[in-house]
């Protein structure tokens, strides 16, 4: 992932066609998030923490976590004018150092077609579980319309099914939730939620 580009655009990220769709992801991951009052939840790769500072209300605390400071700053200043008491910002990269962090919950919204090892990354994340916890990643369905050198162009849910399974996960839910007009680098695509358990 080239961190640089998302510390340059980190303060146009939040234009409103990325808070619409973060309001369309935040809603389908809340369903997935019934009876977390007492949960922890990492959010993984949390830009402006468009998608989880809408969920303090249903888990104990929220840690946003990201590679590019300028993302976490605007994210700090949304939790500070919001009054939120329950989430921290962590500046970090797991793709390239080890995390001593555990939470209950982890997330990824659009996220992992960034990191070019797939299977490295949820092998951290399943560490970073506690056990019995739960990974919901939000991601595009595979799409051929689109091609870029530094993205997955999306997943097939089998394929990542299976990898979920090879690193240890169990009980991987998968299905598509949302279809939209060019929300993937300016192509119409579908989006699909997936939930795990370690």
């Amino acid at each position: 992932m080239d961190d640089n580009l998302f510390e340059q655009i980190a303060t146009k990220y939040d234009t409103e066609h990325r808070i619409e769709l973060a309001k369309v992801i935040a809603a389908e991951v809340r369903a997935e998030l019934q009876d977390s009052q007492s949960k922890t939840l990492m959010d993984y790769g949390s830009g402006t923490g468009l998608v989880s500072l809408e969920l303090c209300d249903v888990v104990d605390s929220i840690l946003l976590v990201d590679s590019a400071k300028q993302m976490l700053e605007l994210a700090k200043a949304k939790i500070s004018r919001k009054g939120i008491t329950n989430a921290q910002v962590l500046y970090s990269d797991f793709t390239k150092t080890a995390s001593e962090h555990k939470a209950d919950i982890v997330l990824m919204s659009l996220v992992l077609l960034h990191i070019s090892d797939t299977k490295k990354i949820l092998q951290e994340l399943f560490h970073i579980l506690n056990a019995g916890g739960k990974l919901i990643i939000v991601d595009f369905d595979k799409n051929d319309e689109v091609f870029h050198p530094k993205v997955h162009n999306g997943f097939v849910h089998e394929e990542l099914k299976e990898i979920l399974a090879e690193v240890g996960f169990k009980g991987t839910k998968l299905r598509t939730f949302h279809h939209g007009k060019n929300i993937f680098m300016n192509q119409d695509a579908s989006m699909f939620i997936s939930s795990s358990l370690k």
